[in-house]
């Protein structure tokens, strides 16, 4: 069998993650130590690791660095990149939404040059089209929610899970704009290389989900 190579998106998805794989069979002791490393080895270099920006991992796997990833809907749908999405994990469970200051909830209030501000420009560009609506969209990196508190944008497109970061900066979902969950992803060349390698580690994922 032929090493295959992981892209996992490092914090929180790389934890359930790693929960999921060990169901599969997979060793991931290494992976829960405290260290700084960002790539392993494991089940004898049947499996190679590597750490990422969640961000990252749909670019590792598009260009072969990986030939396997794991990372969230949201940021396929943001990077749109050329690669198989081949299973809903069903975790890491949140959605996309609009959010800004209570007052914009249930009034239709027309906001002229609307701003949004969010990190997922791509997301909120195609969100407002294909509402027919102009809007300008503003990057920003992180802590999106000070935005309409400042005066930035009139609304922000985030990731919302529990609703407490909103809650505790004074704003709410105004609309929904999809579900999102954690997708395993596969190289096109990959899957045809590696096909009999790849499928056995996706029809164990399969069955480890099965039984949770």
């Amino acid at each position: 069998m032929g090493m295959i190579t992981i892209a996992l998106a490092k914090g929180r998805l790389a934890d359930l993650s790693i929960d999921l794989m060990e169901k599969a069979g997979v060793d991931c002791a290494k992976l829960k130590g405290n260290t700084r490393k960002l790539i392993f080895n494991t089940n004898k270099d049947k499996y190679r690791f590597v750490l990422v920006k969640p961000t990252d991992v749909p670019t590792y796997v598009e260009y072969g660095a990986a030939d396997v990833g794991i990372c969230g809907k949201d940021t396929l749908m943001e990077e749109e990149r050329d690669l198989y999405e081949i299973l809903d994990l069903d975790f890491g469970k949140c959605k996309l939404a609009v959010a800004g200051m209570p007052e914009l909830k249930n009034r239709n209030i027309v906001i002229s040059n609307k701003r949004v501000a969010t990190k997922y420009p791509n997301v909120a560009s195609k969100y407002y089209k294909s509402k027919d609506e102009t809007v300008e969209v503003i990057k920003l990196n992180g802590s999106v929610e000070l935005a309409p508190i400042l005066g930035l944008a009139e609304v922000i497109v985030d990731i919302v899970e529990s609703g407490r970061t909103l809650k505790e900066n004074g704003l709410v979902v105004l609309e929904d704009i999809c579900d999102v969950s954690a997708r395993l992803v596969v190289n096109r060349a990959s899957l045809k290389t590696k096909s009999e390698d790849i499928k056995m580690f996706i029809s164990q994922i399969r069955r480890a989900m099965e039984v949770e």
